[in-house]
C-alpha cells in the first residue's frame, strides 16, 4: 500500500464519527488530567510559598547548643543563590519606667523576614501596617501588652541587660510568631547587631540561634545535603511541613487534589476504551475487504498502529492546548482569592501525568481492540458476522486492570487511594454480573406490544449485551463523578467543620498548678469558651524496648520528635478529635501504659506492647504502648504525641498546664487584664495560623469544584459516546417500526423509557460503589467518620435517568426527520 494511499485512508478516517469520538475522548482525557496536574502543582507551590511565611523563610536551621551557627554556612548558601537572614532568641528580664518584666526576645538581622511581613504599629492609636523588615539598630518593637505592663510610651527607653533601647513601635504579629507551641509571650523584637552589647548572653545561657534560608527547592535540597555531614546533635533543619497543624492541612490538600486527579485518570481510561472499541467495531468490514485484496494481517496491524499514533499525537497536543487556558483561568481565581499577583508559569514536569495517561490509554485501552482487527476473516465480505469474537477479551481486560492500577498508583502514590477506587470498581462489576443474570432471566418472559413500557423492556432484552455494557460504563462513569461529589459534600465539609467560627485562637501555656483554678475562674468570668486544661510534662524519648532510640531508629530517618523534648500529658478521657486505631483506651482505674500518636508510631516502628523510655529532668520512666491513636493537629486544640493515664508514670512529676480558647478580635483588651493578673503565664495568639488553614481549605475547595466541573463534563461526553455505540441498530429498528405503522409518540416514549431505565440502574450501582470508595477513603486516608449520603443516593439515579432519556431522544432525530426508506438504505 503506497504512502499516498495511506494518507488517503487517514484523511477518510478523520471524516468518520468514530475517529472523531476517539480523538475527542483523548483530548478530554489529556485536558482533564493536564489541567488538574498543572493546577495541583501551582496550588501546592502557592500554598507552600504562602505557608512558608510561618517560618519567615523557606527553611530554618536552628542551633540550641548556645553556639552561633558558623558564618561559613551562610556564605555557602549565598554562593548557591540562596538568601539568608539571622535570628537570635532568648528570654530575659527587661526594665522600663521603674517596672520589670520577663520577656521573650527575638533579635533579627536586616534581611528578616525572607518570607512574609511583620505587622507593625507606630503607636497604640495608629493604623496597622505590614513591613518587610525589623527594627533598626538601637530600637526595639514591643508587644502592645508589654507597653501597658511596663507603663511605657512610644519613644520611651527600655533596658535589655546593659543596653538601653528606644521603643519605636508596637510588634503586632511576626510571620513566624507562634509557629512553635512553646513560644513565649510577651515578645520584643530588636536588631541582631545590638545583642552583643546587652551582655545578656553568657557562656551556658539558654539561647537559640536561627538561620533563615529562601530559594529554589532544588538549591535548598542540595544545600541541605552539603550541611548534613556538618550538623551537630543540636542542629535542626525545618521546613513548613514540620509544623503539625499546617503540615496536616497541606497533607490533606495534596490528598484531595490527588483524589480528583486519580478520578480523572480513571475516567480518561473509560473514555478512550469506549471510543476505540466503537472505532474497531466499525472497521471490521474494511479489514475484511483489505484481506480479500491480499493485504496481510501484519501489514494491517502496522497501518492501524500508525493511525493510532497519529491520533494520539493530535489528541495529546489539542488536550494540552485546551488545558492551558483553563489552568490560567484557575490560577487567576487563586490569585484573586489570595489578593496577590497571578502566577501563570507552567510546570512542564506537571504535564508528565497527562502524557503518560495518553500513552497508556492508547496502548492499554485503544490498541487491543484495534489490534484484534487482523483476526477479522475475509469471509465477512460475503457474510456479515455481528458482534465481536470473545477471543482476547479476557486478556484485554487483564491488561486494562493492570494499566488502571498502574496509572492511579503512578499519579497518586497512595495505596489506600488505589485500593479504595479499585475496590469500588470491583464491587460495581460484581453487582453488574448478578444484575446481568437477573436482567436476562426477568426480561425474556416479556413479549412485545403496543405499550411503551413493554417496548422499552423488550428493547432492553433484545439489546441485552449492549445494555449491560452500557450500564457498566455508565455506572463506572457515575461512580467516579459521584465519588468526587461525595468528597466535595462530605470530606471537605468535615474538614471545614474542624475549624468553626468559634475555633480556639489563643493558647495559654506555662500555667502553674496553683493557678489552674484561678485561670479557669477568669475564663469563665469573661464568658470565654475553653477547652479542657491539660497538664504538660516535658520529656525526651530515649529508649525503645530498653535500646537507645538512636540505635533502634535508622539514622537515615528524619524523625523530628527525636530532636526535641516532647510534651507529655495524662488524661482520663479520649479527646473528641482523637480516634483509637489499635489497642484500647485506658480503663477507669488503669495506671500503666501510654497512648502514642499513629504517625509517630509508624516512623519509630513502634506497636502495641513495645516499651518506651523517657528522660524527664533527672528521672527516667518506662511504659508499654497500650493504644495507638490519630490526632487532628489542625483542630487548633491542645494535642499530644504521648498520653498517660491519670495517676500513672507522670504522677508526682513537675507539670505546667495548657489550654486554648476563642476570643473575638474586638475583645482583645481582655488579654491585657489577664497578663496583669497572671504575668508568668504565656498567651499565644494563633489567629493567623487559623486564617491560613481556612485559606488552604478554601483554595482546595475551589480546586475540587473546578475538577468536579471538568469530570462531570467529561462524564457527559463519555455517556454520549456510549449511547451512540448502538446508533445504527436503534435507528434501523426505529425505521422498521415506522414502516410497519408505529406512531412517533410510541417510538419516542419507549426509547426514552428504555434509556431512563438504563440510567436509573447505572445511577444506583454507581452511587453505591462511590459510597464504598468514599467509606474506604474517609476511614483510611482522612480519618473521618463515615455516614451515608442519602440525598446523593436518591438524586443521582434520577438525574442519570433523565440525562440518558434525553440522549435516547437525541438518537431518534434521524428516524423522525428522514423517510424510513431513505434511512434504511443509508444504514445498509
Amino acid at each position: 500500500m503506497s504512502q499516498g494511499s495511506s494518507l488517503s485512508h487517514t484523511g477518510r478516517d478523520w471524516r468518520q464519527r468514530d475517529v472523531r469520538v476517539l480523538v475527542a475522548a483523548l483530548v478530554i482525557a489529556v485536558a482533564t488530567v493536564a489541567t488538574i496536574a498543572l493546577y495541583a502543582s501551582h496550588l501546592e507551590r502557592t500554598l507552600v510559598t504562602s505557608a512558608s511565611a510561618f517560618l519567615a523563610g523557606d527553611r530554618q536551621l536552628e542551633s540550641e547548643n548556645g553556639e552561633p551557627i558558623p558564618q561559613t554556612w551562610r556564605d555557602e548558601a549565598e554562593r548557591r543563590g540562596i538568601a539568608t537572614a539571622r535570628m537570635v532568641e532568648f528570654s530575659t528580664m527587661v526594665f522600663g519606667a521603674g517596672n520589670f518584666q520577663l520577656v521573650s526576645v527575638k533579635a533579627v538581622s536586616d534581611a528578616y523576614p525572607l518570607r512574609g511581613e511583620v505587622e507593625f504599629q507606630t503607636g497604640p492609636d495608629a493604623s496597622r501596617q505590614m513591613v518587610g523588615h525589623g527594627p533598626a539598630p538601637g530600637e526595639v518593637w514591643v508587644n502592645p501588652r508589654l507597653l501597658r505592663l511596663l507603663d511605657l510610651d512610644i519613644g520611651g527607653q527600655v533596658e535589655v541587660g546593659n543596653r538601653s533601647l528606644t521603643v519605636s513601635g508596637l510588634l503586632i504579629r511576626e510571620p513566624d510568631g507562634g509557629f512553635s507551641m512553646s513560644a513565649l509571650a510577651p515578645r520584643i523584637m530588636m536588631h541582631a547587631d545590638d545583642v552583643a552589647s546587652t551582655g545578656v548572653i553568657q557562656q551556658g545561657s539558654r539561647v537559640e540561634y536561627v538561620n533563615l534560608f529562601a530559594g529554589e527547592s532544588d538549591a535548598l535540597d542540595a544545600f541541605y545535603a552539603w550541611l548534613q555531614p556538618r550538623f551537630g546533635p543540636s542542629h535542626e533543619w525545618e521546613s513548613i511541613e514540620d509544623g503539625e497543624a499546617l503540615s496536616d492541612s497541606l497533607s490533606k490538600a495534596r490528598r484531595f487534589l490527588l483524589l480528583g486527579g486519580s478520578l480523572a485518570v480513571l475516567l480518561a481510561a473509560v473514555a478512550v476504551a469506549v471510543a476505540s472499541r466503537q472505532y474497531a467495531m466499525g472497521q471490521r468490514d474494511t479489514v475484511a475487504l483489505l484481506k480479500t485484496l491480499g493485504v496481510p494481517g501484519r501489514r494491517i496491524s502496522r497501518m492501524y498502529l500508525g493511525r493510532l499514533v497519529l491520533w494520539g499525537v493530535v489528541g495529546t497536543m489539542l488536550g494540552i492546548l485546551v488545558a492551558l487556558p483553563i489552568f490560567w483561568g484557575l490560577a487567576s481565581l487563586t490569585a484573586e482569592l489570595l489578593e496577590r499577583e497571578a502566577d501563570y508559569s507552567v510546570d512542564l514536569l506537571a504535564l508528565g501525568p497527562a502524557l503518560i495517561t495518553a500513552l497508556v490509554a492508547l496502548l492499554a485501552f485503544a490498541f487491543p481492540p484495534i489490534q484484534r482487527l487482523r483476526q477479522v476473516p475475509a469471509m465477512r465480505v460475503l457474510r456479515a458476522q455481528p458482534g465481536e469474537a470473545g477471543r482476547g477479551v479476557l486478556r484485554d481486560g487483564l491488561i486494562a486492570l493492570v494499566a488502571i492500577f498502574g496509572l492511579v498508583w503512578l499519579y497518586a502514590g497512595e495505596i489506600w487511594l488505589v485500593l479504595a477506587l479499585l475496590g469500588g470498581l470491583a464491587a460495581l462489576l460484581s453487582v453488574l454480573g448478578v444484575l446481568g443474570w437477573l436482567l436476562v432471566l426477568g426480561l425474556r418472559r416479556i413479549v412485545g406490544g403496543g405499550n411503551a413500557w413493554r417496548l422499552a423492556l423488550v428493547g432492553l432484552y433484545r439489546h441485552r449485551k449492549a445494555s449491560l455494557s452500557q450500564i457498566a460504563v455508565f455506572s463506572m462513569t457515575l461512580m467516579l463523578a459521584a465519588t468526587l461529589i461525595l468528597v466535595r459534600s462530605s470530606l471537605l465539609d468535615d474538614w471545614q467543620a474542624q475549624l468553626p467560627e468559634d475555633a480556639p485562637n489563643h493558647f495559654l501555656i506555662n500555667i502553674g498548678p496553683e493557678a489552674v483554678g484561678d485561670v479557669r475562674g477568669f475564663l469563665d468570668g469573661h464568658d470565654l469558651s475553653t477547652d479542657t486544661l491539660y497538664p504538660m510534662v516535658r520529656g525526651r524519648l530515649t529508649t525503645i524496648n530498653g535500646e537507645p532510640v538512636r540505635e533502634v531508629v535508622s539514622k537515615d530517618q528524619s524523625v523530628g520528635a527525636l530532636n526535641r523534648e516532647l510534651n507529655l500529658t495524662w488524661m482520663e478521657d479520649l479527646p473528641d478529635d482523637n480516634r483509637i486505631v489499635r489497642g484500647q483506651w485506658f480503663a477507669p482505674e488503669a495506671t500503666e501504659g501510654l497512648s502514642i500518636e499513629a504517625e509517630l508510631a509508624s516512623e519509630l516502628g513502634v506497636d502495641l506492647g513495645d516499651r518506651l523510655g523517657f528522660t524527664i529532668g533527672s528521672q527516667t520512666i518506662e511504659q508499654p504502648v497500650t493504644s495507638v491513636r490519630t490526632v487532628q493537629w489542625d483542630s487548633m486544640k491542645p494535642n499530644f504525641y504521648m498520653a498517660f493515664p491519670p495517676g500513672g508514670a507522670l504522677d508526682g512529676l513537675p507539670a505546667t498546664w495548657i489550654t486554648s480558647f476563642h476570643l473575638d478580635p474586638s475583645r482583645k483588651p481582655i488579654l491585657n487584664d489577664f497578663t496583669r493578673q497572671f504575668p508568668t503565664i504565656s498567651v499565644l495568639e494563633i489567629d493567623h495560623i487559623i486564617d491560613r488553614i481556612r485559606e488552604i481549605v478554601q483554595q482546595v475547595t475551589q480546586a475540587i469544584e473546578a475538577i468536579l466541573a471538568m469530570i462531570l463534563a467529561a462524564a457527559v461526553v463519555v455517556m454520549a459516546a456510549v449511547v451512540s455505540a448502538t446508533l445504527q441498530d436503534r435507528q434501523r429498528e426505529g425505521a422498521l417500526l415506522r414502516t410497519l405503522g408505529g406512531r412517533q409518540r410510541l417510538l419516542v416514549n419507549s426509547t426514552m423509557l428504555e434509556f431512563a431505565l438504563l440510567g436509573a440502574f447505572a445511577g444506583i450501582l454507581g452511587v453505591v460503589a462511590a459510597e464504598v470508595a468514599v467509606w474506604a477513603l474517609q476511614y483510611r486516608m482522612f480519618q473521618g467518620t463515615f455516614q451515608w449520603h442519602w440525598q446523593v443516593v436518591v438524586m443521582l439515579p434520577l438525574v442519570s435517568a433523565a440525562v440518558l432519556a434525553v440522549f435516547g431522544r437525541w438518537q431518534l432525530n434521524p428516524v423522525l426527520r428522514v423517510s424510513p426508506m431513505l434511512l434504511l438504505r443509508r444504514l445498509e
